[in-house]
This record gives C-alpha cells, structure tokens and sequence, in this order.
C-alpha cells in the first residue's frame, strides 16, 4: 500500500479511496495506492509552508550538505529503485539501472554543487560614484524550497522510497512531500492558493490546462509537453551512425520519450539503403524477462496507451495507407507466457509517409517510426518546422557547417547533431511552440525555481529631485 507522505512520515487518509497499480507486463495487479483526499492535499501543502522558512533560510552550502547525502543513498540504491521502476513502467532492467536513477542522481548533485558553490548569487553592479545596484535570488514559496510532488497515476511507486531516502538524508520534516490520485488530485494542487509554482510534465492538452488554472493566479509555470520531432538524416551522413540514432530515437523506452525522433526524414536516393540496414538492425531489438541484462525493450505503460498506439498503427494502415515496413498489430516474438496479457505491442516502421498523415502529424508517444523522403535540404526544414510542436529535431551529418545551418533553422529547443536523447544535467532542455514553456537542467532550469529582487543603494548622501525651489 502507498500514503500520502508529508511532515515526514507516511499518512493514511480517512478516506478508503484506492486504486490499484497495474502491473504493464501481465496487465495484473501489483498493490494500492491511497488516493489522496482533500485533507491529505490541505495537509501537504501546510507541510510545505511550515517548513519553508527555516529551510529557505538555511545556509546554501548545508542545504548542499543535504542533498549531496541524499544523491549518495540515491547510489547505494539504485538497484532497488531499478527494480521498482522496472516493475511500475514496464521498462527493463538494462534500462532503469543505468539511466532512470542515475540521471535523477545526477541531477540532484548537479545542484546540490551548483547551490553549494554560490551559484545562485546575484549580481552586484556599481553604476557611477556611490550609488550601486545588486540583485538577489529568492525562493518563490511553498513550491519553491519546499515541494508537493504528485507522481503520475501510472506509476506512483518509486514517491515512498524517494520520501524515505529525502528524510533520512536528513531533509527537514516538510521539504519533501507526496500525494497520489488522477487528474483531479492535480487540479487541488495547481489552485491552491499557497502553491507558488507549477511544474508539470505530460501531454500538450492537459498541459494547457494547467498552465490556464495557474495562470489564473499569477503562478510560475513550467512545462514539459509533447513532441513530433524530425530526425534529418543528410545525404553525407554516416549510415551506421544515422540508423542507429533513428532506432534511439523511436524505440529507446519503447517509444514513450516526448524528444524522440519519430518524423524520420531521409534523401530519396539513400531511402533503399537507409531502410535495408534498418531493417537489419531491428533484430537488437529484444524482447523477454525485464530483469535479464540482454532485454532492451518493454511493454507500454497502461492499457490505456496500448489502445491508443495500437489505434494509431491500425490507422496509418487503413486509413494514412503507410507502406508498413516492419511490424503492425500483434504482438512481438519472445514474451514470456506468463506476460501475455501484457501491454505489449511491436515495434513497427511506417515508410513512404506523407506530411499530411496522421501518423505523421500527431504524438502517438510509442515505438512507431515514419519515415518521409526529401530532395532539397531547403525543403526538408520548410517541412520539418510545418508542426505544432517545438520540443527536439536532429541532423545527421559529416559536414559540421552544414549541421550548424541546418540546426539553427530547426525549431525547436532541444537539438543534436549526430545523436539523439541524451540530456545531461548541465544541458538546459525546454520546449518551444506547443511543446512547453520554460527550461529544466543546467543554469537556466534553476531560474525558474527563483525569483529575482533588484536593490538600488545611494550612498551620496542625497536625492537627485526635480521638486527643488526656484531661485529669485
């Protein structure tokens, strides 16, 4: 069973509302989780403001202290919070064990030693003879320092053990506080009136609807939402190196990353080439016990998204008439028996798409690949950029002047030459147009965690002033 989490401790609510977590390899059960009730969420959110003044106030570099503990239970860990998020999101072992937790460690020290080592100083300015400017960073409330996290419904495991590791870190009862429930839980969080700061991360539509209920009250906002994007593969690219970013880009997670890469474009005259080695790699792709080191793909989140992709691939059959290049309905080969009522689904390519498909045009956010052919690099970012969205493209080349102008026509916030996903710590990633607002990572993601006060200091000993008195 998961609580609710806040003024340090586990919290069962009076209520008996629960949910059951599915499990996406079977499509059984694995426990319940405790939906939160108003009081939990009022209770959370006091939690957060009590403890914000003294852990706000407290000196950057034992907050440093703190959080650097935290990254190293993180590490000893990491092979139970694996596990965890190997059972709750259906992603192998192979994955979660050296990217999931590790990023996340990463991250937090990235901070922790940002925080630490001054980064979030002001400027000081000195203007002219006694008179000098500074400015300070100061923490925006409740969902500044301190924090009420509400992990998706979908996967809410890993929130206890991450409470617990935050505490016995030695953060301050409050700093770290967890609630659970759908979409409705969210909308008490976002309204509150204590609530300072919004982040959310999820698809375009409900984004908009958080951001339009925080916006109702002047709250920050950040946004992390969804994506279509192009992935160029120019005419002198290295075919081992682009095929290879194109399978990262479209089946990494099976497919459930907002960045990837699933507007696949390529020259006409390299499409035969570029689909026979594809097709050849496909065989890495494989399927089996989540927990063995040589599986590298998985089920889908929920039955809900399964229903979703599989529409998708059912469409861009009948309805887009996509060549299939590889897959479809069904499911792979290699499922364990005892997985067969999994959310399972075949990694499939579509080739000779259109830009008017809707396979081409809308996020299915599972492991379908289209791939588009082009003639002119002009042409293919005019289409590349004919989207919605904002969130990541790429090229593929050996020419690096030619990745520079082409990248820097590519609209969008997240961009790589020559690889495709990796977003480190101190890379600042953010989406434009529909795919979001604001940044995460780097220097610029803690901006948005603060806001900046500006003092202006006279020490002459007088006011420059227009209302003087006039002479004779």
């Amino acid at each position: 069973m998961r609580l609710p989490y806040y003024d340090g401790a586990l919290q069962p609510s009076k209520s008996p509302e629960c949910y059951q977590n599915i499990r996406p390899t079977t499509g059984g059960p694995m426990g319940s989780v405790q939906i939160a009730e108003l009081t939990n969420i009022e209770g959370a959110v006091l939690s957060a403001k009590s403890a914000f003044p003294a852990w706000s106030s407290t000196p950057p570099i034992e907050r440093s202290r703190i959080l650097q503990r935290a990254a190293s239970l993180l590490r000893s860990r990491s092979h139970e919070l694996a596990e965890i998020e190997t059972a709750d999101t259906g992603k192998p072992f192979s994955e979660t064990s050296t990217v999931d937790v590790l990023s996340g460690t990463d991250v937090l020290e990235y901070y922790a030693n940002l925080v630490g080592g001054g980064g979030l100083n002001g400027e000081t300015v000195h203007l002219r003879e006694g008179i000098w400017c500074y400015t300070t960073k100061e923490p925006l409330g409740v969902a500044g320092n301190t924090m009420v996290y509400k992990p998706s419904e979908f996967t809410p495991l890993h929130a206890q053990l991450l409470a617990e590791i935050y505490t016995a870190a030695g953060l301050p009862r409050g700093v770290f506080n967890v609630v659970y429930g759908g979409g409705n839980v969210g909308a008490s969080l976002v309204s509150h009136n204590l609530v300072a700061k919004v982040s959310f991360t999820g698809q375009v539509s409900t984004g908009k609807i958080v951001a339009a209920s925080a916006a109702g009250d002047m709250k920050y906002v950040t946004m992390e939402l969804g994506g279509k994007s192009p992935l160029v593969v120019l005419k002198d690219a290295d075919l081992e190196v682009a095929v290879d970013g194109a399978m990262m880009a479209n089946f990494f997670s099976t497919g459930q990353v907002c960045t990837n890469g699933t507007r696949v474009f390529v020259p006409r005259n390299l499409q035969t080439a570029f689909e026979k080695r594809l097709l050849e790699k496909m065989r890495s792709i494989r399927v089996g016990n989540l927990m063995d080191s040589k599986t590298n793909f998985g089920p889908l989140i929920s039955r809900e998204h399964w229903q979703k992709c599989i529409g998708y691939i059912q469409h861009g059959v009948v309805n887009d008439q996509a060549t299939l290049l590889y897959g479809g309905l069904g499911v792979p080969d290699g499922i364990p028996e005892e997985c067969r009522n999994g959310y399972w689904i075949q990694p499939t390519i579509f080739t000779n798409c259109a830009d008017n498909m809707r396979i081409v045009k809308e996020e299915i956010f599972g492991p379908v690949m289209c791939i588009l052919t082009y003639d002119t690099v002009d042409e293919v970012i005019e289409r590349a950029n004919n989207t919605s969205f904002g969130l990541a493209a790429g090229v593929f080349t050996q020419n690096v002047n030619m990745a520079h102008k082409v990248i820097s026509k590519l609209e969008a916030g997240i961009t790589w030459v020559n690889t495709w996903g990796e977003s480190p710590a101190e890379m600042s990633v953010g989406g434009w147009k529909q795919s979001g607002v604001g940044v995460e990572n780097g220097r610029k993601g803690i901006e948005a965690w603060v806001r900046t006060k500006s003092t202006l200091i006279d020490t002459t000993g007088s006011v420059a002033t227009a209302f003087t008195e006039l002479e004779g």
